[in-house]
């Protein structure tokens, strides 16, 4: 499918368990190191599971003034700073935009839960009757999106998505849309999550999807299409990435990093939180016919691959089911096993990691595979990134519990 206004990518910015640059992100994934680590935190011993990926991120080194993140949550924090480096990244002029014509397009899956919980435990536990004025600000799902927005005097839209761990790919997906059909011309879109509050891991505990640790190493924990994989390691961190329509980043001599030329949602409609094959086909299938490709021109798929028993075998055979033969030929990996599960945030640093493979010719590797499941049996570049000639096309999936799942399609330009 031909559409008039094409939207490419000219900046991203970022904090995750890999680093809070590009230069270290791209460092670190191309190496095959793991952010995953023993969790850091004042309720470690009420844990069962001890593993997580925490992101090196203290606002007090990010921002001038305390007032500038004191009232935000921390899933804001991330936010606003990983916007302001994709805005400097792409070398943006605020100042000179068209600002009813620049939107902002966050995903969160649980917004501000470190303050959620700070507020339950000073009205039931310390049996306060008051709590800090900006609670409900910083609470509110929309609050980094507001911050963003707030930052650069944006007066376009300014839309929160919350369809779990693929929030930011339908963020990103809604942001190219509006830009494609004229309703804007730049976007800040991504994602955010800061999801490692004791409430939280406590919840993820109960509905037994987390990793165990790992005997011999806890950052070797995270083993997508493993034989031995025991679950996800949750993480946090943000990520935005700048789009543009494609003649106003070529007027003011923007570098383009990728043109995203597909996008498809589609709901699984089987289960709240068990993935079906026809819905993550079903969102692949879309970005494909969206793009106007054929399934044989994508050489590269950043899987969702969250390292459960379910997701992993049910997407390979989703893969199957659309790319047929080709399937064998694609290479395909998770990047989730050295910076754990974003959430909100998963989307949008997956794909910033597709676009920086697409400008290394560089497939990012599977880490920890050392036994594939026999159900699991197609190329997932294994421990080891791998050399490419060209990478022209890469999709990027995201899959998500109750059932929204985004898939992205990314050419070289």
């Amino acid at each position: 499918m031909k559409h008039q206004r094409r939207v490419v990518v000219t900046g991203f910015g970022l904090v995750s368990p890999l680093g809070n640059t590009i230069e270290d992100l791209s460092a670190n994934v191309f190496a095959g190191k793991s952010g995953i680590q023993q969790f850091v935190g004042p309720y470690l011993d009420k844990l069962s599971c001890k593993v997580a990926a925490q992101a090196d991120f203290d606002p007090t080194q990010y921002f001038e003034k305390k007032s500038d993140y004191s009232i935000l949550d921390r899933n804001g924090q991330m936010a606003l700073h990983a916007s302001k480096e994709a805005v400097k990244h792409a070398q943006l002029d605020t100042d000179r935009l068209n600002k009813l014509r620049t939107g902002v397009y966050v995903g969160t899956g649980m917004g501000g839960i470190h303050s959620v919980e700070d507020g339950y435990q000073t009205l039931f536990v310390e049996g306060e009757n008051r709590l800090k004025p900006y609670t409900v600000l910083m609470c509110m799902y929309n609050s980094a999106a507001a911050a963003i927005a707030t930052h650069f005097s944006i007066s376009g839209p300014n839309l929160t998505f919350s369809t779990a761990c693929s929030s930011s790919a339908v963020a990103i997906g809604q942001a190219m849309k509006d830009i494609r059909y004229g309703e804007i011309d730049v976007a800040l879109a991504g994602g955010t999550d800061a999801i490692l509050a004791y409430a939280s891991i406590k919840s993820w505990e109960a509905i037994r999807t987390l990793a165990e640790e790992d005997k011999e190493d806890i950052s070797k924990s995270c083993k997508p299409f493993s034989a031995n994989r025991t679950g996800l390691v949750i993480g946090e961190g943000a990520a935005t990435v700048i789009l543009e329509e494609l003649s106003h980043a070529q007027a003011r001599g923007a570098h383009i990093y990728a043109e995203i030329v597909g996008y498809g949602a589609a709901n699984d409609f089987k289960h709240i939180a068990v993935p079906s094959v026809e819905g993550q086909a079903a969102a692949m299938q879309k970005a494909l016919d969206d793009s106007g490709l054929n399934p044989q021109s994508i050489q590269y798929i950043n899987a969702h691959g969250t390292g459960t028993k379910f997701n992993d075998e049910t997407e390979t055979n989703a893969i199957k089911q659309i790319f047929s033969d080709h399937a064998y030929q694609l290479a395909v990996s998770s990047t989730k096993s050295m910076h754990g599960h974003l959430m909100g945030a998963a989307g949008v640093l997956e794909s910033i990691i597709t676009l920086l493979a697409m400008q290394r010719n560089e497939l990012p590797p599977t880490i920890n595979l050392q036994q594939a499941d026999p159900k699991c049996d197609l190329n997932y570049v294994p421990n080891q990134s791998q050399k490419v000639d060209y990478l022209e096309y890469a999709m990027s999936n995201s899959f998500a519990f109750g059932g929204t799942g985004a898939t992205l399609i990314f050419k070289k330009v």
